[in-house]
């Protein structure tokens, strides 16, 4: 299996990289921060820099990219600890082409295409933590249409956003939905996160929804995978900046007149930091390759990475806050927000408690004494 990016991978690592290095500067992510974690303006440069687009096929105004090009995409913008929901951006973009009518299609995609649109899943429930079958929300089919009721908890951008994605029992199975938020019937509650992105309650009340498929479950496994995989790809890219941050500082500062990085001891925490970022990095490649599989290897795929990323996550940001000692921690360096980051990251789509539980499941067959 060949590894090696191609040119046009290069180019488009190279143009996400200017863009973060040259205007996402960590001062105007503390501006977007204190104004409420989302900002429209930051989003529309995305959008014209072709990313809002990238998982849409070229015949709705999209550059029909695929998955390598996203995990591309989502590494340089965790190097800048970018806020814009660019995974729920290509995660629903993908749902939409796989699920929805050819009028959702051509009503919606250009759009989100363009950046005029933003689409987000509402997926979580209180109570529920990652059992995704577990939703109370329900669908009731009348003669005007479908009504959805019930609440979605942290729902990505929720209160900026234009619609959602939402999962809803229907006649006893899983359904998938597409409701406007400016309907009648939502209201949303939005409230920032730890790592200063933003999230909503979305509560609705007998809200006019549009069918997109009945197969819920089939929907929601692919939207559960397509995140994992964007949120391994996105942490490479904020562990890669840890580590950089972390060796530098090491360089840089000194004790008993010689750089930190003169003590072995020290040398030997950030070769273990490097281990970790490459076995996060292999395993992001892994999840990313495997999204095209069977919906079996994919989410055991998927469970494989989010478990050794949770692990590196973890392990990197600590040690990074650690190796800068005091300053690591204080709100005016950008190192805390690293770690802030690398937390809820962790926790997205299932912490890695519950995806060696899943892997454990799938074993149960395979595993022990085989007769």
């Amino acid at each position: 299996m060949d590894f090696n990016f191609t040119e046009d991978h290069e180019s488009l690592r190279d143009a996400v990289r200017r863009y973060i290095d040259k205007s996402y500067t960590f001062q105007l992510r503390q501006q977007i921060v204190k104004t409420g974690g989302f900002d429209r303006k930051a989003y529309a440069t995305l959008a014209g820099l072709g990313l809002t687009g990238l998982r849409i096929s070229e015949a709705y105004g999209g550059m029909g990219l695929g998955s390598v090009e996203s995990m591309i995409v989502m590494e340089e913008l965790g190097r800048g600890l970018a806020l814009e929901p660019m995974s729920q951006n290509m995660l629903c973009s993908q749902l939409l082409h796989a699920f929805a009518s050819e009028i959702l299609k051509q009503t919606w995609l250009p759009k989100v295409a363009s950046g005029e649109a933003l689409i987000v899943l509402a997926l979580q429930e209180r109570g529920a933590r990652y059992q995704w079958r577990k939703c109370e929300a329900k669908a009731l089919k009348g003669p005007a249409g479908f009504t959805l009721s019930g609440t979605k908890n942290i729902v990505s951008v929720g209160d900026h956003a234009d619609a959602f994605l939402v999962p809803a029992q229907l006649d006893g199975n899983l359904a998938l939905f597409l409701v406007q938020r400016d309907t009648a019937g939502i209201s949303v509650r939005g409230y920032g996160c730890q790592d200063g992105s933003r999230a909503a309650d979305v509560m609705m009340q007998n809200a006019p929804a549009e069918l997109l498929t009945l197969d819920g479950e089939a929907v929601i496994k692919l939207a559960i995978d397509l995140g994992i995989a964007h949120t391994c790809s996105y942490a490479v890219g904020v562990m890669d900046k840890t580590l950089a941050l972390t060796a530098e500082y090491l360089n840089t500062r000194k004790q008993f007149g010689v750089p930190l990085s003169s003590f072995q001891s020290l040398r030997h925490r950030i070769a273990d930091m490097k281990m970790q970022l490459e076995l996060a990095r292999s395993m992001s490649y892994f999840v990313n390759l495997k999204l095209t599989s069977p919906s079996f290897e994919r989410s055991r795929a998927a469970s494989q990475a989010k478990v050794q990323l949770s692990h590196s996550m973890r392990f990197i940001g600590q040690q990074g806050v650690q190796l800068h000692g005091g300053i690591g921690i204080t709100d005016e360096y950008i190192m805390s927000h690293y770690l802030k980051v690398l937390t809820q990251q962790d926790i997205n789509f299932g912490d890695d408690f519950h995806h060696l539980a899943q892997l454990s499941y799938q074993l149960q067959d395979t595993a022990g004494v085989f007769s």
